[in-house]
């Protein structure tokens, strides 16, 4: 049986897009994660909601940009594979976005990462929005 928190039902995860939720990490700060669909099993992988190249939210609440199993960042284009959270191009490439631990069992999605406590869906409650995009890419 899964031991963390549920997160949501695997069949919720957008094909194109992703899940928002926020996690907290072990200093108290709150965390946006988003899961998407991945090829390779389980079917779905979540990572922190930031572009590592430049502190850029990949999700900023309409869902992420994806393209051919790579999530989009929206500042760059640079692309991150879905499963392996690995960029070879664009601005952000030799990066590799942080991973999150999930467990799908039953067909729900629970965090099975003990590095995080789950807070709720969506993004964070604060009145700090994160990290914002200044590019006008459009999908």
């Amino acid at each position: 049986m899964a031991s963390g928190a549920r997160i949501t039902a695997i069949e919720e995860v957008p094909e194109r897009g992703s899940h928002l939720f926020t996690v907290g990490d072990s200093h108290g700060t709150d965390r946006e994660v988003i899961l998407v669909r991945c090829a390779e099993d389980p079917g779905v992988r979540a990572w922190i909601n930031v572009c590592p190249h430049e502190y850029q939210r990949l999700d900023r609440g309409r869902g992420a940009a994806m393209r051919e199993g790579e999530i989009v960042c929206p500042k760059h284009g640079s692309m991150f594979d879905a499963c392996a959270g690995d960029c070879d191009n664009g601005e952000a490439a030799g990066t590799t976005l942080t991973a999150v631990g999930i467990a799908v069992e039953d067909g729900a999605v629970h965090l099975a990462d003990e590095d995080y406590t789950y807070r709720h869906d969506g993004a964070r409650d604060d009145d700090n929005d994160g990290p914002s995009s200044t590019s006008h890419i459009g999908f």
